[in-house]
């Protein structure tokens, strides 16, 4: 059993090294040059030839992958031969449009064939000439029932079994047909016979010159001119697509022009050829190229004396776009060098000039101005170009509120933007769309002119739903924006916004509105995209560049208490309550007795600041205060003496009288103590927790300077423990997370009972103000790096190092040397100072919170991991402190 195992092992490895040697050596059966053409194909193409070869296309993978990383420099066949785009002088096709021009007609025959074997499976036309080499398939039913499959033999004859031997040669397909049907007939009585072409002779044709891949190819004998030029792979870049010739015994019998064929569709000249053809590629002639508004621009072979006519034929014809009035010909003159020819298409005489070699044909592009229109951009539901008709109005553009305006757009103030002269200045026309369509005949219902554009704002100048939270103004803030663009987008795009103006769009560094308010901390991208901002940008540009020395910028400016405070375009007969109008109208604030109003006064060459007291009051209502403005004029809107906004202060704890309360401008935080009652018996005035906004908004932005350092250091520094191991990066992520995440309280430390028996500075009280006076307690908290953090009875001979020890005493990674401990009133004291235990006030009391601090070079030497973790360990720590409050 054993010598009949080891004779079927030795039997398996014989017969798999002789397969091994076998699939080894059939590639050395492939030469160069079919490893090249194996190259030019793609993989499916790659597949079949093998197998059309009887080759296995994984055994010369390797040599295929070896050749063309070997040759990566160097062009392929494919690439010396597949057309390629033009290698003129670019300079000579800068045009609009950045695609490139390339030859026309290469394309269409640039093709690989899979194989070279005959096609069979085609039609036989009825005028097939009948030869040798060709098989007929005829059938006998009826009487008699027979099949033969007779090939044509080398004389011409057809010799059928029994009925003898019929010479076909020289016929065509049809009268071969009637031929033999007869002659069958005649013998064979009471038959039908039907005869078909089984097989088709097959023959070989030549195909030279400059052809994709030139050389004798087997074809069947139904193949034309352009079946062979398909078989050949097409033609090379440096082939013509106009002079293919057919050559039949050293004899020109055929001239093909392959654009009759591509253009016109006409397929007349395309023979069929015969054995022992030859289809011959003549060298490109003269070229010439078509550029700009024609269907098919493109490189395009000239014939003998053809026109600019003849070659917008070849492009397809001009795009109703093109300006034909003003084409430019780029030509090589006598001198070699470029010169610039002009030609009006629109006269046939032009037409009718020919074209030479290398010129550049460039039909130029119409002007996108629209005549007879205006346009309606902004708050719409509608914005775009409209036509516009004589005596039409603005209502007869924008007829309904509800249906053509977008809920937040500005009833109150529109902008009409008017071109004046030949030098396209423009002036503004200001109006109110409420007015406009109330009333037909009223003045705001302006009448439009050709080229006008109407402006409608939007009373929302900053983005709604702003983010407040810090984890969601890093993380969503982009994508907020976004969509508030995308939005506005769906209404009017960015490019047909700006392209009305001829301005690139708003960046960070356009501030249209000079006067400081809360949008000039905003980021421009921050804005509605029809805000007063954005829309008026280009418009104030537009009015800047086109001021001169003898005619002023009409731009206006307004300040103080109003809704919307910035630079404005100066409309036509515009007057103070229009201005009042364009900034959104006056605030609650805003005192009604006395505005000022500066403007230069321009006298004997000099300019001197004139100020007009204006009663606000009587402008609105169109008395001699509503004066009309002038360039550069600017009115500065008082608030109301000793005005303010309600401020709310909120009282918790052991008040008396706890809750909300209005407070005074000046107000401090005793007198407020005594407008709620006073305290209760209960209250210890040493936990106070004083919390203010404005110190939120501080330390806010104070962490967020922190993570930005720390993800700069992060970034530049080799984050590494003291053993060499390197840090954890997931870590460092949650570190960085956490550190987002941290709240920020605001608190304010403050000593009540000094304040309130008159030794310490009383504190004035701000909006948003926040007191909790919390009960008497009798615990110590410690927290931090400590086996149990916990709270623990206070017991007044006890030290911190007592309450330590009480919790479990410190971890391994704790910072023993920087404990420290948070008094009930948020002071902070450090034990190692030296009063520590002389001193009343720094002695251990009921509510204060003992910190065991992390010693953050036990982990990582980093400058900020230590203020990092500080400002978390503080968070948590307050919000500890707090909760025990």
């Amino acid at each position: 059993m054993t010598n009949f195992i080891q004779k079927l092992t030795l039997s398996v490895f014989f017969l798999c090294t002789s397969l091994s040697v076998f699939s080894a050596q059939l590639p050395s059966n492939i030469s160069s040059a079919q490893i090249e053409q194996f190259k030019s194909l793609s993989p499916a193409q790659q597949k079949a030839l093998a197998s059309s070869m009887g080759v296995d296309l994984n055994s010369i993978q390797s040599q295929i992958n070896n050749s063309s990383s070997s040759d990566k420099n160097e062009p392929t066949e494919l690439e010396q031969y597949t057309p390629r785009e033009r290698n003129f002088d670019d300079s000579s096709f800068d045009t609009m449009d950045e695609k490139k021009i390339t030859a026309f007609g290469y394309d269409v025959f640039a093709n690989v064939p899979s194989s070279f074997a005959p096609i069979n499976d085609v039609a036989i036309p009825e005028s097939y000439m009948i030869g040798t080499g060709d098989t007929l398939n005829i059938k006998v039913f009826g009487k008699e029932n027979d099949e033969y499959e007779m090939p044509v033999s080398r004389e011409g004859k057809v010799i059928i079994p029994r009925l003898g031997a019929y010479n076909v040669s020289g016929m065509t397909f049809s009268e071969a047909k009637a031929y033999l049907r007869n002659e069958i007939q005649k013998k064979v009585i009471g038959v039908e016979v039907v005869i078909t072409l089984s097989e088709l002779r097959s023959i070989r044709v030549f195909v030279l010159g400059e052809a994709f891949k030139p050389g004798n190819y087997l074809l069947n004998s139904l193949s034309t001119v352009t079946h062979a030029i398909f078989t050949a792979g097409g033609i090379s870049d440096i082939g013509s697509l106009r002079n293919i010739q057919v050559k039949r015994a050293g004899k020109l019998v055929q001239t093909l022009d392959l654009y009759d064929l591509l253009i016109k569709g006409d397929s007349s000249k395309d023979i069929m050829l015969k054995s022992g053809d030859v289809v011959f590629v003549a060298p490109v002639g003269n070229r010439v190229t078509v550029e700009g508004e024609v269907k098919r621009p493109a490189i395009y072979e000239l014939s003998s004396n053809e026109t600019i006519n003849d070659v917008l034929s070849m492009a397809g014809g001009l795009l109703p776009s093109a300006h034909s009035s003003s084409t430019i010909i780029e030509r090589y003159n006598a001198k070699s060098l470029r010169s610039v020819i002009n030609v009006d298409l629109s006269s046939n005489a032009e037409k009718s000039k020919k074209v030479q070699a290398g010129d550049v044909v460039r039909i130029m592009k119409s002007s996108a101005t629209f005549q007879q229109s205006v346009s309606i951009i902004g708050a719409v539901s509608r914005p775009g170009v409209y036509q516009w008709e004589s005596n039409q109005r603005v209502a007869d553009l924008l007829p309904s509120i509800q249906a053509d305006l977008l809920e937040d757009a500005d009833l109150t103030y529109s902008l009409v933007i008017r071109q004046s002269g030949l030098g396209r200045d423009i002036e503004v026309h200001q109006f109110s769309l409420k007015n406009a369509l109330a009333n037909y005949d009223s003045e705001d219902n302006l009448l439009l002119k050709p080229l006008d554009k109407l402006l409608v704002f939007s009373n929302q100048d900053v983005i709604i739903n702003k983010v407040n939270t810090l984890s969601n103004l890093v993380m969503t803030e982009d994508k907020l924006i976004d969509d508030e663009r995308n939005k506005a987008k769906a209404r009017f795009s960015d490019k047909e916004f700006w392209s009305e103006f001829g301005e690139k769009e708003l960046d960070e560094n356009d501030d249209p509105l000079k006067e400081k308010s809360e949008l000039d901390e905003l980021k421009p991208r921050e804005l509605s995209f029809f805000s007063r901002q954005r829309l008026l940008l280009p418009v104030i540009r537009n009015l800047t560049q086109q001021a001169a020395s003898n005619s002023s910028v009409q731009v206006v400016d307004i300040a103080g208490a109003v809704k919307y405070p910035g630079t404005y375009p100066l409309p036509v007969n515009g007057s103070v309550k229009d201005l009042i109008t364009a900034a959104g109208g006056l605030s609650e604030s805003a005192f009604l007795g006395n505005a000022e109003l500066s403007r230069n006064d321009l006298t004997h060459n000099e300019v001197r600041k004139q100020l007009l007291a204006i009663n606000l009051q009587g402008a609105l209502n169109n008395t001699s205060d509503n004066v009309l403005l002038k360039s550069r004029d600017r009115l500065n809107v008082n608030k109301i003496p000793y005005w303010q906004e309600e401020q709310v202060v909120t009282l918790n704890g052991e008040f008396r009288f706890p809750g909300k309360y209005i407070v005074r401008r000046g107000e401090t935080l005793s007198q407020l103590i005594d407008r709620a009652g006073g305290l209760t018996d209960y209250a210890d005035l040493n936990a106070t927790l004083f919390t203010r906004e404005s110190l939120k908004r501080l330390e806010s932005k104070n962490i967020l300077d922190v993570t930005e350092q720390l993800r700069r250091e992060i970034a530049t520094k080799t984050l590494s423990q003291r053993n060499g191991s390197s840090i954890d990066y997931e870590q460092v992520n949650q570190l960085l997370e956490d550190l987002i995440k941290v709240k920020p309280i605001g608190r304010l430390v403050i000593n009540l009972p000094s304040l309130l028996s008159g030794q310490s500075n009383n504190i004035t009280m701000e909006d948003g103000d926040s007191i909790f006076v919390a009960s008497k307690r009798n615990t110590i908290n410690v927290v931090g790096q400590v086996q149990v953090a916990g709270s623990h009875l206070y017991e007044n001979h006890l030290t911190y190092t007592d309450y330590i020890k009480l919790s479990g005493g410190i971890k391994i990674q704790a910072d023993e040397d920087r404990i420290y401990v948070i008094k009930a009133n948020g002071a902070v004291h450090i034990p190692e100072s030296g009063n520590w235990f002389t001193s009343n006030n720094n002695e251990i009391k009921a509510g204060d919170t003992i910190v065991v601090p992390l010693d953050t070079y036990f982990m990582e030497d980093i400058t900020l991991w230590q203020t990092v973790t500080q400002i978390i360990y503080q968070s948590a720590i307050a919000v500890a402190a707090i909760t025990s409050l």
